[in-house]
């Protein structure tokens, strides 16, 4: 039989892998082999051959119905019974039987089938298919009594297994049709062939056999077919969650709880990715492993949104609320594929003042806690990485204070089992240094001094420690003062995990190798000749891309309407550039497919995120937007039209919760500079006013209609925060619409003008600045890293977001200002530099009154309470 199914298979293209287990292999180790192989992607169909006695529901069930070629699982034979048989596979043995009968002119409408010595599936089949084709169907052991009386009334008997010898064929009247099927497929063993006796019509084992064997290949062909269509893009067949909003809106981690999430592996089967293409977190979170870029790199992509803001209150108006109910309008009620792709938040904010960051309302990404506590561990694994290159650097600079050139390079290469070798990567510091050496017992003592000392320069050191904790006291801290460091201390301070050039490099990256190559890039300091040292050049490389290789992959969870929302990253939108993770959209990008959409949001105001997104981000990704969806809300405008301050924590003032015409048309001034500066960079707008109970129709109309007038392609009040998808179905269909028109997508500048310039062009054309002016340490900065190679990258303004200036008290359009460059720094890794306008913090503190005060756990439930 196998040399049969390997004939078959070789004329229809298929390829046949034989496993052979050892003859004493137990019950278990056979479902451990046939789980391995259903989770084998390059297998499509999978047929047993054990002996009969392994022959249990266990084993038989183990097989995943869609590679069971063979027609015996549960499923399968169920589906059969219920008269689906287009969507199960049937028992190649039975078919045959079936098939074989009709040929041979037999008319199955209300014969008598006994069907002898058949068990199981088979005879289950042979019973079901026979009942379809209006036949009596019968079925008996060989030793069951009145066997002869059975044989007799018959007028076709099928032979199920082999004849006992005690079973004279005289039983068997002649003129009867008879097949004999008895060549076990499942266990290979072949029946004793009965003599050739001229009944009515002897069909033969030979004869069902073979055809059998061509029908079990013709269900590997339609198992690779159903594969391969899987592969190719369709419209997901998503099982939404149902929302039944309440009035007045309950807090935001009660409407998360109040809904059930799907198990994560059923939504990641939904949007088409495969079983081996995700590692599930629990119940409801999963990462998505890169592997699948690779197997839809055919596959056209989906159109691609951001959603930005104008400039802010303090309180936050609202992006991520409508990212997210952008995508429940479009997928739970307009049944359009859709992926929202958001940046993990910081742990900081979240037991500071801000809160978390998961949306709100019925809004949002569920479970909340999971999405603000911890997730998968990606921050944690940036904290690490980050940390051991900052205990590098610090040990290095000792070692090479308290130990000769000789003493040193014998500890870094040092002689194991006899062997002295060079690792990987201090080989290519060789390479580096111009020394084509791989002998270490070679270098001259110029060599060996060059290769062993970095010389740091410890005042140029910018590689910081960090923590995803908002702690003001660490702001600026003494290293070293212990004994042991032997005198060697410095000022130094953590940052906020998220501000890590770590998390930066992991947002722009495309690819494992991208990442570590771009790790080595980041330039930690100088060395006393004023040359970049990296973390290459500290041999940290292979241990940094160690600790990341998890956190590259995307986090899978989902909205609170059951839609796909992907989790990756979150650089800092000041200090970097604010965006979630290009892996995370491009991937997000192949699963909706052509017809699809991404949305993905950036930090502060478009003047900050927006820009950061299309001059940083969309250079790396090479990815071209098509929509920009802006967000305002009546608030903010009414704060830009010279409404009195808004403060987080203190209760807003009646301009703000009464009607004000005025206030609101004087403040639109910031939504139409943002609708221009979104149309420098040659994508159509579509502004979403996010709107609150206490905002008017009136107030509602005039931002719409000023908007519309300042060139937005459309204006939509949206409603998702009270109701879900449903409120911002108009806003899906004004961005699908934009979307249909064709992008004139290009850059502000060309990173290959000068660093000065560069700055000036974004002061000027987008926040509207007169001119700036360079503090003599910024100019000092730009020309070290124009000398050092590094002029031609994209610029990363690190500004308030509070403002269009650098006042975060100069609201509405300030005009005629100089923008001042206090100081400027390079993230080489990430591939940006930043200049620093203003004293920009690093690490939040915390307030009088800080969230965690009403953060609690339920220790007889375990719920998270009190988060927002």
């Amino acid at each position: 039989m196998q040399e049969i199914n390997q004939n078959l298979a070789e004329e229809t293209g298929l390829n046949i892998t034989h496993i052979c287990l050892p003859p004493d292999s137990s019950e278990a180790e056979i479902i451990d082999e046939i789980l391995k192989i259903n989770e084998d992607t390059r297998v499509h169909g999978l047929a047993l051959q054990i002996s009969e006695n392994l022959f249990s529901n266990k084993v038989l069930n183990a097989l995943k119905p869609e590679k069971d070629v063979d027609g015996v699982t549960d499923i399968n034979l169920g589906k059969l019974v219920r008269g689906d048989a287009h969507e199960c596979f049937v028992s190649p043995v039975a078919k045959a039987v079936i098939e074989l009968l009709e040929k041979s002119g037999v008319n199955l409408d209300g014969k008598k089938i006994l069907v002898v010595g058949a068990h199981g599936s088979l005879e289950a089949a042979l019973q079901c298919l026979f009942q379809r084709k209006g036949s009596m169907t019968m079925s008996s052991q060989w030793k069951t009594p009145q066997l002869q009386r059975k044989l007799h009334e018959a007028d076709i008997v099928v032979l199920g297994s082999r004849k006992p010898e005690e079973i004279p064929l005289t039983w068997i009247q002649p003129g009867i049709t008879v097949l004999n099927c008895s060549h076990d497929f499942l266990s290979g063993k072949v029946g004793c062939g009965s003599p050739r006796i001229h009944f009515g019509g002897l069909i033969e084992e030979d004869d069902v056999s073979l055809l059998a064997a061509a029908l079990r290949i013709q269900n590997m062909v339609s198992s690779g077919r159903r594969w391969l269509r899987e592969q190719q893009h369709r419209r997901w067949r998503l099982h939404c969650l149902k929302l039944q909003p309440l009035s007045p809106v309950p807090s935001d981690i009660e409407i998360s709880r109040g809904q059930t999430p799907k198990a994560v592996d059923v939504l990641a089967k939904e949007i088409g990715l495969l079983a081996d293409e995700i590692e599930i977190y629990g119940k409801s979170k999963a990462k998505v492993r890169l592997s699948v870029l690779e197997r839809l790199k055919n596959q056209a992509d989906g159109k691609y949104v951001l959603v930005a803001g104008i400039t802010p209150t303090p309180l936050g108006e609202g992006k991520s609320t409508v990212t997210i109910g952008l995508v429940q309008a479009l997928t739970a009620h307009l049944n359009v594929n859709s992926f929202a792709c958001l940046r993990q938040p910081s742990q900081g904010p979240t037991f500071g003042v801000k809160g978390g960051a998961a949306g709100g309302g019925y809004a949002q990404v569920i479970p909340m806690e999971e999405f603000n506590l911890h997730l998968t561990g990606d921050i944690h694994a940036i904290t690490a990485a980050n940390n051991l290159l900052a205990a590098a650097i610090d040990t290095r600079i000792l070692h090479e204070n308290t130990q000769t050139d000789k003493a040193l390079y014998n500890r870094l290469v040092p002689l194991v089992n006899g062997v002295r070798e060079f690792s990987e990567i201090q080989l290519a510091r060789l390479k580096k240094l111009g020394i084509n050496k791989t002998d270490p017992s070679t270098l001259t003592e110029e060599e060996v001094s060059k290769f062993a000392r970095l010389d740091i320069n410890p005042s140029t050191i910018t590689w910081q420690r960090v923590l995803d904790t908002n702690d003001r006291f660490l702001r600026k801290i003494t290293i070293g003062q212990g004994n042991t460091e032997k005198g060697y201390s410095r000022q130094a301070q953590f940052d906020i995990a998220v501000a890590s050039e770590i998390m930066a490099v992991l947002a722009l990256t495309d690819s494992l190798a991208d990442m570590k190559a771009r790790l080595g890039r980041m330039v930690v300091a100088s060395d006393k000749s004023g040359q970049p040292v990296t973390a290459d050049d500290l041999g940290v490389t292979g241990a940094l891309t160690v600790l990341m290789k998890d956190a590259i992959k995307p986090n899978l969870m989902q909205t609170l309407e059951g839609t796909p929302v992907f989790v990756h990253a979150g650089p800092f939108a000041n200090i970097a550039h604010g965006n979630s993770s290009v892996l995370a959209d491009k991937i997000a990008l192949k699963l909706v497919g052509e017809e699809g959409f991404v949305v993905t949001e950036a930090g502060f105001g478009a003047d900050i995120g927006m820009e950061k997104f299309f001059n940083i981000k969309c250079r790396a990704s090479s990815l071209v937007p098509n929509v920009v969806v802006l967000v305002a809300t009546v608030r903010a405008l009414k704060m830009h039209g010279g409404g009195p301050s808004v403060t987080a924590g203190v209760p807003l003032k009646k301009e703000y919760t009464e009607e004000n015409i005025q206030l609101v048309a004087d403040g639109c001034c910031n939504l139409q500079k943002q609708i221009q500066i979104a149309q420098l960079f040659g994508v159509p707008v579509v502004v979403a006013l996010n709107v609150f109970k206490t905002d008017t129709r009136a107030e509602i109309d005039l931002v719409c209609e000023l908007a519309k007038r300042a060139g937005a392609f459309d204006a939509v009040p949206c409603y998702h925060w009270s109701v879900g998808g449903k409120g911002s179905v108009d806003l899906a269909r004004a961005v699908r619409e934009a979307a249909s028109k064709r992008s004139r997508f290009q850059f502000l500048y060309d990173v290959q003008l000068p660093v000065v310039d560069k700055i000036r062009t974004i002061a000027q054309a987008v926040y509207g600045a007169k001119d700036i002016e360079l503090s003599p340490e910024a100019q000092a900065k730009i020309d070290r890293y124009t000398q050092q190679g590094f002029g031609n990258l994209p610029i990363c303004m690190a500004k308030t977001h509070l403002s269009l200036s650098h006042e975060p008290d100069k609201k509405g359009v300030p005009r005629d200002f100089i923008l001042p460059i206090s100081d400027v720094r390079a993230s080489i890794g990430a591939g940006f530099i930043y200049p620093l306008v203003g004293t920009m913090s690093t690490m939040p503190g915390l307030p009088t009154r800080p969230c965690f005060y009403d953060i609690d756990l339920d220790t007889e439930t375990e719920q998270v309470k009190g988060l927002f």
